[in-house]
């Protein structure tokens, strides 16, 4: 069995390393705040004091961190993983990063015998509770068959996509069409709302058609209520869009409406509403189009 370590235990962090220690694999976890951290120990994980000793102490170790440089810090910097990384252990990354971050640690960390695997996951904070996640996996495929029975008590779709980076690159390419689906909820929502009918049956009524989607099967039935606390924060939508938009200037790639998505999340940033869910840029455009989505209600 797999010694663990898991290092970022935020909104989806801890629900994934408590599926790694509910699969019963032996679990080491360290966190910037101490609550998530003693929480888990009272579930059977050992606390660390650092990424080092996490590192120290594991055959695997998993980050799930907020952006590119925090990753690279807890990789690469003091008391980071390269301190005490050994020959033969696993590095998985969780997060969602640049695509050349996640190449640049590969190739630091491999120089210590380490194998790296860029593993960003898509599903949301159901996804990560039920251990339903998307994930997608750049890197080794080698080290890929190792790991994965613990990346399954994670996921249930696990797809390699290649080598370093590639795992990454495959993740912005699902917040671009994230983004789409979120923005264009909205606009539907209130160009029903403002043009006279019922937004609940209108997405009742095209449900079943080719407007099918995860995001109008999941979504709506929150903002109807007026729920617009996050299972993904707009915040980190927007970051992730801003890997999307450098990514692109990188290789000369038109992205168009991403470009408009991500200053419409920007925008959200802008109007206070960052820790709101993703499908709140739906307030944006009710700014815009002044209404809202519940008219007097």
């Amino acid at each position: 069995m797999l010694n663990v370590g898991y290092i970022g235990l935020g909104l989806m962090g801890k629900s994934m390393a408590r599926n790694i220690l509910k699969a019963g694999f032996p679990l080491v976890v360290h966190n910037r705040s101490q609550e998530a951290v003693v929480e888990l120990q009272g579930e059977g994980a050992r606390p660390a004091t650092s990424p080092a000793e996490v590192t120290s102490l594991v055959d695997v170790v998993i980050t799930n961190l907020p952006d590119s440089p925090d990753v690279e810090q807890v990789a690469l910097g003091k008391k980071g993983i390269i301190e005490t990384a050994q020959e033969g252990q696993i590095f998985i990354d969780n997060s969602t990063i640049k695509p050349a971050s996640a190449r640049q640690i590969a190739e630091k960390l491999g120089e210590k015998g380490v194998a790296c695997l860029d593993a960003p996951v898509s599903g949301g904070d159901i996804g990560a509770q039920k251990g339903t996640l998307a994930i997608m996996v750049g890197g080794p495929g080698e080290a890929l068959e190792q790991v994965r029975p613990i990346l399954e008590a994670m996921g249930k779709k696990i797809t390699h996509v290649g080598e370093a980076g590639a795992g990454q690159i495959a993740k912005a390419a699902n917040q671009i069409m994230v983004a789409a689906q979120m923005v264009a909820m909205g606009e539907l929502l209130i160009f029903a709302r403002k043009a006279g009918a019922d937004p609940q049956k209108v997405v009742a009524a095209i449900q079943g058609g080719a407007a099918q989607c995860w995001a109008l099967d999941v979504k709506p039935e929150r903002l109807f209520v007026g729920n617009r606390q996050p299972g993904f924060k707009a915040y980190m939508q927007a970051k992730d869009l801003g890997i999307v938009s450098d990514t692109a200037r990188q290789y000369g790639i038109p992205i168009i409406a991403a470009s408009v998505h991500d200053q419409l999340f920007n925008a959200m940033l802008d109007m206070g509403m960052g820790d709101e869910d993703n499908s709140a840029v739906i307030g944006v455009i009710e700014a815009l189009a002044g209404t809202t989505l519940l008219g007097d209600q």
